[in-house]
């Protein structure tokens, strides 16, 4: 993908060079700079550097030339010399802060670009720093969001070389691909130029078996003037043997093709010779007699003054999207689409517009079976560098997420179905500097919860519990929906729970309290990857202890607590409150008192008449709470019923300010 992408990097170098100040003249690694011959000039800077030579305009220069040759990511250190060296650019630092986003600091280069959006000179630059800042910002939140996709490399096709942007030729069924692997080596960044290959997979929906060869689809002549394109008389020409689509020097990738699979359409560059600097285009080639014609410029598409690249045709062969860096656009490289005529030309190329195409790189359409376009981009917010986006119904552009995209560029997606295809990728891990991956949504696992648990029963002397055999539990859901389970003769019981649903289980027996506890599915199933099957059981452990009624017992409430010299019920106990509530509504059959006591400090009456008022207040609450008022009572007792009749800490006189209850009464089942 970089050898196309650097493909017009001279006019870009001319622009660098010309807006810094040069020593000398024209050095040898200038020349080789204006050339596009970066990964030389890459060299001959670093060698001045070490000499002392220019040491800012050096530094710079060579982070210009990973910039331009599309290894922006290696620039970053570069920049970062240069600008601390008082290099004289005023781009400079909006360059800085594109390395620091490619190497995904999103922080440091938001702030870098929020200083040139203030600082800088360039006005275009400046509109794009704030909107750079703004990604920057949104691309901290995307980070950490990972979909239900799995990603594979395509393993048996990569190569140490670059290869990249697949597509699927509809009537044979191979896979066409660009690779470097055979290349010779082009100086714009050290790779090899790029050919078009095929393979046949065995099983095309695992893309394996299968062997690799070079596209040497051999060229007829082309059809006689005036025949229209596609038409079935043209004839093989007698070299049609000595022509290939693949050529020596040049750049090929990108092929797409008609429904038919008779006509292609692919982005080749020249060999620099005539230009100075290699530029793309895009040909077109028909397949007739048995053999592709000789490839020819696609009328009315290309750009003289730009590239044009990555050609996709729609899956009704009827529109053709590509990118291009020509004028006019919103920046960088734009996606463009020009439709067929009824002369079987196509119309003249339009900008898909800004809610598609940003200031930066947009580029590699794809058009799925279903008609959504897909694409590349680096200029709305992502991951650092490419990033793989889909185009949905509303216009809205969404990025894929991860793991499909990563902090290297993630480009070129062919959709081979519903939420599967691939797609290229230099990241971390890979063969080489470009490799091919297989995607596709991985099948929903499965969960299933249950409530696991025992019915038991607290000896209030020792602190033991036993189990309780043959008891029933009901479970009601938040839909007031019940269910019986009876446990087994160890107590032990299990039931199926639905998945974000809220239930009660409750174990009630004669003579004793009504053991409850709630248990929720709400928000309790994993992320997809932390499911290690297809079918997973999640246990939810649940304990139910029954409590024999003793008559007359007290039994503390806990953290009931008052203002000082107040009788208020607090938001705090009213939540323990609401507690004892939920004991009467479980026991229909008892009756209570509760009772409130104070320490022993201040005046006796004081004390009995403040805790009157607390339990007065305490009843009243649970009286409001629909608990029928005749089942309980309220009784203050003053300090004269002390836990620790020696109170001297502030520990002891806690344990001694109490609120408590005890059973007064237990009423006849009707």
């Amino acid at each position: 993908m970089r050898n196309l992408i650097v493909a017009c990097a001279a006019a870009g170098s001319v622009a660098v060079l010309g807006g810094c100040a040069t020593t000398g003249g024209v050095s040898k690694a200038d020349k080789r700079f204006l050339r596009g011959e970066y990964e030389t000039a890459i060299e001959l800077y670093k060698a001045d550097v070490a000499k002392g030579k220019d040491i800012a305009m050096a530094n710079y220069r060579i982070a210009e030339a990973y910039r331009l040759s599309n290894r922006i990511e290696q620039a970053e250190s570069y920049y970062k010399a240069a600008l601390d060296g008082a290099v004289k650019n005023p781009d400079a630092a909006f360059n800085y802060a594109l390395a620091l986003k490619a190497n995904g600091k999103f922080e440091e280069a938001a702030t870098q670009f929020q200083q040139y959006a203030t600082n800088g000179t360039n006005r275009t630059l400046v509109a794009r720093a704030e909107r750079e800042a703004q990604n920057a910002k949104a691309s901290t939140q995307l980070t950490a969001m990972r979909n239900n996709n799995e990603v594979m490399p395509l393993d048996q096709i990569n190569s140490p070389a670059s290869d990249y942007s697949a597509t699927i030729k509809p009537d044979t069924k191979e896979l066409i691909f660009a690779s470097g692997r055979d290349g010779k080596k082009y100086l714009g960044n050290g790779e090899n130029f790029t050919d078009l290959y095929a393979i046949k997979f065995d099983d095309m929906d695992k893309m394996t078996g299968g062997t690799v060869a070079p596209y040497s689809g051999t060229a007829a002549a082309a059809p006689a003037a005036g025949a229209t394109p596609g038409s079935p008389t043209a004839t093989p020409s007698k070299d049609a043997d000595k022509v290939a689509i693949n050529k020596a020097n040049t750049h090929e990738a990108s092929a797409t093709y008609s429904p038919d699979g008779k006509t292609m359409i692919f982005a080749r560059s020249n060999d620099g010779s005539k230009k100075g600097f290699l530029s793309v285009d895009l040909y077109v080639s028909y397949f007739r007699g048995g053999a592709w014609t000789q490839p020819e410029l696609l009328k009315g598409v290309n750009n003289s003054k730009a590239d044009d690249f990555s050609p996709v045709l729609s899956p009704d062969g009827q529109t053709l999207y590509f990118a291009s860096s020509r004028p006019g656009g919103q920046g960088g490289n734009d996606i463009y689409k020009a439709t067929m005529g009824a002369n079987n030309r196509f119309s003249a190329p339009e900008n898909l517009g800004d809610q598609i195409n940003t200031p930066g790189n947009d580029n590699f359409p794809a058009v799925a079976p279903d008609g959504t376009l897909y694409f590349s981009s680096d200029g709305h917010p992502g991951f650092g560098k490419l990033d793989l986006f889909r185009v949905e119904k509303n216009g809205k552009v969404t990025n894929l997420g991860a793991p499909i995209n990563s902090n290297g560029d993630d480009f070129a997606p062919y959709m081979t179905g519903k939420d599967m295809g691939v797609f290229s990728s230099n990241r971390a891990g890979g063969k080489g500097s470009d490799d091919l991956y297989m995607f596709r949504k991985k099948p929903l696992k499965l969960v299933t919860f249950y409530a696991e648990g025992k019915v038991q029963e607290l000896d209030t002397k020792t602190g033991a519990t036993a189990p309780l055999s043959g008891e029933t539990v009901t479970i009601t859901n938040a839909a007031g929906q019940k269910q019986d389970v009876q446990a087994g003769a160890d107590g032990t019981f299990k039931v199926k729970l639905d998945s974000a649903t809220a239930y009660s289980l409750v174990a009630d027996r004669p003579g004793y309290f009504a053991a409850r506890q709630s248990v929720s599915t709400v928000g309790r199933t994993p992320a997809q990857d932390q499911l290690p099957n297809e079918m997973n059981d999640i246990s939810i452990p649940v304990t139910l202890t029954l409590n024999k009624i003793v008559v007359n017992k007290a039994i503390v409430v806990e953290n009931i607590f008052y203002d000082y010299d107040k009788w208020d019920i607090r938001p705090d106990a009213a939540t323990e409150l609401d507690k004892l509530v939920q004991t009467l509504v479980d026991n229909p059959d008892i009756s209570i008192e509760l009772s409130s006591h104070t320490d022993s400090r201040g005046k006796d009456a004081y004390n009995q008449t403040l805790s009157q008022k607390r339990a007065q207040s305490a009843v009243d609450y649970i009286i409001s709470k629909g608990v029928d008022k005749s089942r309980i009572t309220a009784k203050g007792y003053g300090e004269t019923k002390p836990v620790i009749k020696t109170a001297k800490t502030e520990e002891e006189y806690q344990k001694n300010r109490r609120t408590e209850f005890k059973v007064t009464k237990i009423n006849q089942a009707k």
